[in-house]
C-alpha cells in the first residue's frame, strides 16, 4: 500500500499572541510541525504534503527539505478546503491526514490506524474524553457503526453529551477522497468546508468507518495557547523520562528533567535534577550527571562524571573522566580517559590526554595537552591575536604553575615545568624549567596611599 501524508499547518494561532506561526512554536526544542514531520517520515510515505498559510514563507524557510512538498492555502476556509489544496499532488493509494499542532502523535498509533484502510473502509482516530468540549462528536448507529461527525458548534444537546471526540486524524483511500472533496459544502455554523463531512459521505457510499484510539489521550492534544503548549512540553518530557528509566537510567526527579533532541543511554546512568539534554547526546554505562547541567551534542563515555552546574557543548568525555562543578566545555573539547576538569574551567577546541588535570580557574583554547599534564589555577592560553588563532601544545607530564599566560603559538615539551606567574611565549624543552616574570624588588620606606578626607 503506497501512502501520501497531508499535514495541515496553515493556521494563525491567534490565541498564542505571537508573531510566530502556531506550528513553529517549540515542544522539547523542536517545532510542533517538526515533530509531526518526524513521525510522518517514519511511516516511509512516498510523499509528505504540508499545507501552509499564515507565515507560509517562514514555515517553508525553517523546515524546507527535499522530501517535503509545501502547498499554499491562500484563504483559510476550513480543514476540508486545506486538504483539497494538496489533492492534485497525491498519487498514492492511501492518504493520511495529520495536524501540524498535534506534535505528540505516536508512530505506532498511526500504523494501527493505517491498517484499517482498504477500498471499502477508512480509518478514523477518535478519543474518549471526560470533557470533549470543542471536539467534534462521533455519532454512531444502534449497531455501534460510525455514521457521522458533528462539530461542537453544530451539535445538539444530546450530541454534546457524547464523550467520544474526533481527533481529526484519518486515513482514507485516495480515489474516494478526491471525489468527496468535490462534494464538500460550507453550509454550517462556521461557513467552512469541514473535512469531517467526508465521514457521512463515506457512510452514504457504503464504506465502513473503522475507528482506532491512541493509548494516551495526550497523543492527540493540540496547542492553541501557551498553557496548552506547556502541557504538551511537560507530557513529552515525562514520556521521555519513562523511556530512559526503562533503559536503565535513574532520574532523581522525572518532573525536573528535559530532553530536547535525541538521547542514547547505557545502563546504570544517574541524572540529577534540572538537567537539560539537547541535540544528539550519547551517554554510556555508569555515567553520573549532577544537578543543573546543560549537555548539548556531546558524548559521555563509560563512567564519566559531570558535576553540578556544568555546561557541555560539542564535547567528548572519555572513560572515567570528570568535569565540574561549574565547568564549561565548548565545541571541540575532548577529555581522554581519567582526565579531570575542575570548577570554573573553560575549554574550547582543547584536547586533554589521559589523566591530564586542569583543576580550576583556567581557560584553554586551541590546545593540545599531553597525558598526566597538570595545569595550575589561573592559567590561560592566549590563542587569539585579534585576527587569527594559534595553537598551544603541551607534552606529557608537564607541570604548569599557577597564573600562567601561554602565548600561542608555543610548545612546552615532555616533563617541563613553568614557574608560577610566568608569561610563556617561547619553546620549553624537555624537563626544563621555564621562568618568565619580573624580578621581585622590596622597597624600604614606601608609603601606602591614604584616602583623601573631604572638607
Amino acid at each position: 500500500m503506497s501512502l501520501d501524508i497531508v499535514i495541515l499547518a496553515a493556521g494563525q494561532g491567534t490565541r498564542m499572541r505571537s508573531a510566530l506561526p502556531k506550528v513553529l512554536h517549540p515542544v522539547a526544542g523542536n517545532s510542533m510541525l517538526g515533530h509531526v514531520i518526524h513521525s510522518a517520515r517514519q511511516l516511509q510515505p512516498q510523499g509528505i504534503h504540508v499545507v501552509i498559510g499564515h507565515g507560509a514563507e517562514l514555515v517553508r524557510e525553517r523546515l524546507a527539505a527535499d522530501d517535503l512538498n509545501f502547498v499554499l492555502q491562500d484563504k483559510q476556509l476550513g480543514t476540508g478546503h486545506a486538504v483539497a489544496q494538496a489533492i492534485p499532488a497525491v498519487t498514492a493509494d492511501t492518504v493520511l491526514v495529520l495536524y501540524g499542532d498535534v506534535p505528540l502523535i505516536e508512530v505506532e498509533t498511526l500504523q494501527r490506524l493505517l491498517a484499517k484502510v482498504s477500498d471499502q473502509q477508512l480509518g478514523l482516530l477518535t478519543v474518549d474524553l471526560d470533557d470533549p468540549t470543542g471536539y467534534g462528536r462521533i455519532v454512531r448507529d444502534g449497531q455501534g457503526q460510525v455514521t457521522a461527525i458533528v462539530e461542537h458548534k453544530d451539535a445538539s444537546d444530546a450530541q454534546k453529551a457524547i464523550k467520544e471526540g474526533n481527533t481529526g486524524i484519518l486515513a482514507m483511500p485516495a480515489a474516494r477522497l478526491s471525489d468527496w472533496m468535490g462534494r464538500l459544502s460550507n453550509n454550517n455554523a462556521q461557513g467552512e468546508y469541514y473535512l469531517t463531512d467526508v465521514i457521512a459521505m463515506a457512510v452514504a457510499d457504503g464504506l465502513v468507518v473503522a475507528t482506532e484510539q491512541p493509548h494516551d489521550a495526550m497523543e492527540v492534544q493540540g496547542a492553541n495557547d501557551r498553557r496548552q503548549l506547556s502541557e504538551l512540553e511537560r507530557h513529552y518530557q515525562l514520556r521521555e523520562g519513562r523511556r530512559l528509566m526503562a533503559l536503565g537510567v535513574t532520574l532523581r526527579d522525572p518532573a525536573r528533567f528535559d530532553v530536547r533532541g535525541e538521547v542514547t543511554v547505557g545502563r546504570d546512568v544517574l541524572i540529577d535534577v534540572n538537567v537539560i539534554l539537547e541535540g544528539k547526546v550519547v551517554i554510556e554505562d555508569d555515567v553520573q550527571i549532577g544537578p543543573n547541567c546543560v549537555i548539548k551534542n556531546s558524548t559521555l563515555r563509560k563512567g564519566a562524571v559531570v558535576k553540578a552546574n556544568s555546561h557541555l557543548e560539542g564535547a567528548v568525555l572519555g572513560e572515567g573522566s570528570d568535569a565540574g562543578p561549574f565547568a564549561r566545555l565548548r565545541p571541540g573539547s575532548v577529555l581522554e580517559a581519567k582526565a579531570h576538569v575542575g570548577n570554573f574551567v573553560e575549554l574550547k577546541n582543547a584536547h586533554l590526554g589521559e589523566g591530564a588535570k586542569v583543576g580550576h580557574l583556567t581557560y584553554l583554547g586551541d590546545a593540545e595537552v599531553g597525558a598526566r599534564t597538570n595545569i595550575g589555577a589561573g592559567t590561560i592560553t592566549c590563542n587569539y591575536d585579534g585576527a587569527n588563532k594559534f595553537k598551544t601544545v603541551l607534552g606529557e607530564d608537564v607541570f604548569i604553575g599557577s597564573n600562567n599566560s601561554l602565548v600561542a603559538p608555543v610548545e612546552i615539551k615532555d616533563g617541563a615545568t613553568t614557574a608560577a606567574g610566568s608569561t610563556i611565549n617561547q619553546t620549553i624543552e624537555e624537563k626544563q624549567l621555564g621562568v618568565a616574570r619580573a624580578r621581585q624588588r622590596n622597597i624600604d620606606g614606601w608609603k601606602r596611599p591614604e584616602k583623601i578626607k573631604k572638607s
